[in-house]
């Protein structure tokens, strides 16, 4: 028998699918459905409020979260006011000035941070912290904390052309706003002639400054090559970095760091710079959006194709771009990498190639493997060149 309470003749609303409810007539309430469909429908229900999970970004996506350069408009804080006040106290009648001065403001400061890759997350603006005031019974205003702003390793920080800190090692700080100093009580004014001053002073606003910060990427070896040529697939095969891979032109569209581990427990890093095309010192292709990424480099892989008609010609054009973006790059300690040996007309042109640039250009194949091996040990011999080199300069090398 149906209860009383359920013989009403209104429209009603029925829970019905998943995650949605649905009005319904009289007269067509599934009464004959098992108790257990709603159950069925709640536990469909908490599945399908689920949030789904994250899917891996593609090259395309992450591009737009790679910044390497930001302007920022940074401000410290506010001090805090002084007070003008009189100790007051039973049978005391004289009990003077007791007004606390306020705290100072904080400082906003950059600070490089080997966890952050980009200056995606540099906000546009910053405001340091303020000063307290300052409180009765000489009680002083508490100071305003200290604003970090999480920059990558590498960054340069430049005020209008000049620049005014190279954060280049794990770590370093430099002060991008100071913030004002906090404001003096009238126990500050307290003299011989004037026992009772009621002067205070308010307290200072912070610096304010507009910094330019540009990203140039920290690495002891940086890969060069036009586009195609195998850079990123070589950085799979010799290094922790997973670079995607494609058949088409410009596939890297960030730049990407690998560490290389040697058998003497050393690490070098390895950055795979995109794609360099001919006239990039005039911005042409990706430009030199990314040939500054270079300059740290200390050591230099040119990458050719080898399967390219003459190809001892492209190291000759990206020298030749190189050193017009700027004089002396292309002259660093290097190792010329001849890719893609394992295609046929790769392979028939190494003898060739050795002709033109001697026996020390390395012939190898990315995909497969093979005499990866000799790459490394050339590598690591220039990197610890290198590293003597800047140990007798008094010089610490950098380290990851």
């Amino acid at each position: 028998m149906v209860p009383s309470r359920l013989l009403s003749v209104g429209p009603r609303t029925v829970f019905g699918g998943v995650g949605r409810w649905t009005r319904v007539a009289p007269g067509q309430l599934p009464w004959h459905a098992p108790p257990r469909l709603l159950s069925a429908s709640c536990v469909d229900l908490s599945k399908h409020q689920e949030p789904p999970g994250k899917k891996p970004l593609s090259e395309k996506k992450l591009k737009r979260h790679f910044v390497d350069h930001r302007r920022v408009l940074v401000r410290g804080g506010c001090g805090g006011d002084g007070v003008s006040c009189f100790h007051s106290e039973p049978r005391k009648e004289f009990g003077g000035p007791d007004g606390g001065d306020g705290g100072d403001g904080g400082h906003v400061i950059l600070k490089a941070d080997q966890q952050v890759k980009s200056l995606s997350s540099v906000l546009s603006r910053y405001q340091g912290f303020h000063g307290q005031a300052g409180g009765r019974k000489n009680c002083s205003g508490r100071g305003g904390a200290v604003l970090y702003i999480r920059v990558p390793v590498g960054t340069l920080v430049k005020e209008g052309s000049e620049v005014v800190a190279d954060l280049s090692c794990p770590g370093a700080e430099y002060v991008a706003a100071r913030g004002g100093a906090g404001g003096k009580g009238n126990r500050f004014f307290l003299a011989n002639d004037n026992r009772a001053p009621v002067t205070c002073t308010p307290g200072q606003p912070g610096q304010e400054r507009v910094l330019f910060l540009e990203l140039k990427t920290v690495a002891h070896a940086g890969m060069v090559g036009f586009p195609n040529a195998g850079k990123s697939s070589l950085l799979r095969a010799i290094s922790n970095a997973r670079p995607a891979v494609a058949s088409y032109p410009f596939t890297t569209l960030k730049p990407h760091v690998g560490i290389v581990r040697c058998d003497d427990h050393q690490q070098i890093a390895v950055a795979d710079i995109p794609g360099i095309v001919r006239g990039a010192h005039r911005n042409r292709g990706l430009g030199s959006a990314f040939l500054r990424h270079i300059e740290r480099c200390r050591l230099l892989l040119f990458v050719v194709d080898l399967s390219e008609p003459e190809p001892w010609t492209q190291l000759e054009d990206l020298k030749w771009e190189l050193e017009r973006h700027e004089a002396g790059l292309s002259r660093r300690p290097h190792v010329v990498v001849a890719n893609k040996v394992d295609l046929p007309e790769a392979r028939a042109a190494v003898p060739r190639l050795r002709a033109r640039l001697g026996p020390s250009a390395v012939a190898l194949s990315a995909a497969t493997g093979e005499n990866v091996e000799a790459l490394l040990l050339r590598l690591q011999e220039l990197h610890r060149q290198h590293v003597a080199t800047e140990l007798q300069r008094g010089r610490q090398p950098l380290r990851w």
